[in-house]
């Protein structure tokens, strides 16, 4: 059984140590600078690796903090391993590439040729039809569906029930709100929402 430690003590790394154990992990703790109840600091997981207190990590900070998941991912997976949590009620076909620092929440759904980068969460319900790409360190909210050879950049936040049709880009830094409906290319940051999918503001 690995031993899985995580970065960030709030509610999607506690999310991310309630289902670990079912991918078969120990989860021996968090770090985080901001709460009482860790094993460390963050700048402290580094040392704890090189002391064997773990074997994997894994990234538990959400999508307001997407630079600070980014950049922590890139400093420390030069080193670390990073794992994957997949519950085993979704669904991945054989044929799907799932990149390092992946959290799959329950009742998803990855059909053939989906790739999905590293460090990307995908929340409950969300569903990604054939050969659709997630780019590193993006994260779906509850429920998005994503439609066939739709590519998604780096650091793109879905909202709720999102949805987007066909042969899509989204660029990287776009968020969207819930409920949204992409029905053309998103090519610049910031947040859309409405039906269809409309810029808002940065």
């Amino acid at each position: 059984m690995k031993r899985l430690a995580i970065i960030g003590a709030g509610d999607l790394g506690h999310q991310i140590a309630y289902h670990a154990p079912k991918n078969g992990y120990e989860v021996v703790g968090f770090f985080d600078d901001y709460s009482s109840d860790v094993i460390g600091k963050v700048d402290d997981a580094k040392t704890a690796f090189e002391n064997a207190k773990y074997d994997e990590l894994m990234i538990g900070v959400g999508y307001k903090h997407m630079d600070f998941r980014s950049r922590i991912f890139d400093k420390l997976s030069q080193t670390i391993p990073f794992g994957k949590v997949v519950h085993p009620s979704s669904y991945v076909d054989s044929s799907c590439q799932i990149g390092a620092g992946t959290f799959i929440y329950p009742g998803c759904v990855l059909d053939m040729n989906v790739v999905l980068g590293e460090n990307v969460s995908l929340n409950a319900g969300c569903v990604i039809a054939h050969d659709s790409k997630i780019g590193r360190h993006s994260m779906l909210s509850p429920g998005v569906i994503i439609s066939g050879f739709v590519t998604v950049e780096q650091k793109v936040n879905l909202g709720t029930g999102t949805k987007v049709i066909d042969n899509i880009h989204i660029s990287s830094g776009v968020r969207t709100g819930a409920g949204a409906v992409v029905t053309q290319k998103l090519e610049i940051p910031g947040l859309y929402v409405g039906v269809p999918a409309e810029y808002k503001k940065s």
